[in-house]
């Protein structure tokens, strides 16, 4: 989609999202670019469709889901999180390919929090079918007093998780080097939300309070920039897509400076030095940024 579509979605929480203008440059609302995928019952339009509110409760969680794919690009969306005790809870926007077994995936969760406790962000990468690459992050602001901007930059050098413009991760293409990059399959839009309390919160020490339910978030300006799938058939190869830029192919000084920030005062679990897990550290963790 075009030069603004910014958000993303939740599942068992309640949240509102705002589409903004889609590729073609008309309105966008809910139903002409996602679909609802999870309990209709809790996914409510709001404003003539430009947002929707999302409810968990005991019933159900519910979700939604791009009616298109995209390969390479920038997805970004606001989100206001679950205040108070979301324990338990966890509220997923990520990508995704829908190819099982050999599956590519990008994922922000946003992981639930009892009263007063820092919110914790896990993101994943998924590349040719493998995972199990996560990382933590305390978030240093409380997203749940307001909103704020999260976003998926993928192109063909790097993909950048950015929260409000501040890198938090980043994957370098070492294919190189051997190591599985995703660039072959397109990839949808989700969001979800849901009770994880068997490990969402404190390795699932911390379970859900039902009493507090049900539990709202709220979404805006959601937005898309890439190509769709299906599309101009040469759109993914175009080195002249504003992402696959000079300036995207790595991180400038500012951004150097911020995510190396992040890296020594906010990243409480990281992967690549889980040595119980990866006694020999994995080759992508070995890579420069």
């Amino acid at each position: 989609m075009g030069m603004g579509l910014r958000n993303g979605l939740l599942l068992i929480l309640s949240c509102v999202v705002t589409l903004s203008l889609s590729v073609w440059g008309r309105p966008a609302t809910f139903l002409e670019d996602f679909r609802i995928t999870w309990s209709d019952s809790h996914i409510r339009q709001i404003d003539g469709g430009r947002a929707i509110q999302l409810v968990l409760d005991q019933n159900s969680g519910c979700g939604f889901a791009s009616k298109r794919q995209y390969l390479f690009g920038r997805v970004s969306m606001k989100i206001k999180l679950i205040p108070g005790d979301s324990a338990g809870t966890v509220t997923a926007f990520y990508m995704n390919s829908d190819t099982d077994a050999v599956r590519d995936e990008l994922d922000f969760e946003f992981l639930g929090n009892r009263t007063g406790q820092p919110y914790t962000v896990q993101t994943n990468i998924y590349a040719h079918g493998k995972g199990d690459r996560e990382q933590r992050v305390n978030l240093w602001f409380d997203p749940a007093a307001d909103f704020h901007t999260y976003s998926i930059m993928w192109n063909h050098h790097q993909i950048v998780f950015y929260v409000d413009e501040v890198p938090i991760r980043v994957y370098k293409n070492n294919e190189a080097r051997n190591i599985p990059y995703p660039k072959l399959q397109p990839m949808g839009v989700y969001s979800t939300l849901w009770e994880a309390d068997d490990w969402a919160t404190r390795g699932g020490l911390e379970k859900i309070d039902w009493t507090k339910s049900p539990f709202l978030a709220y979404y805006k300006d959601f937005d898309i920039e890439g190509c769709p799938v299906p599309g101009p058939a040469n759109c993914a190869t175009n080195s002249r897509n504003w992402w696959e830029g000079t300036a995207y192919q790595a991180l400038n000084a500012m951004e150097a400076k911020r995510y190396r920030w992040v890296r020594m005062n906010h990243v409480i679990y990281d992967y690549c030095t889980d040595k119980s897990r990866y006694p020999v550290t994995p080759p992508e963790c070995m890579s420069i940024i």
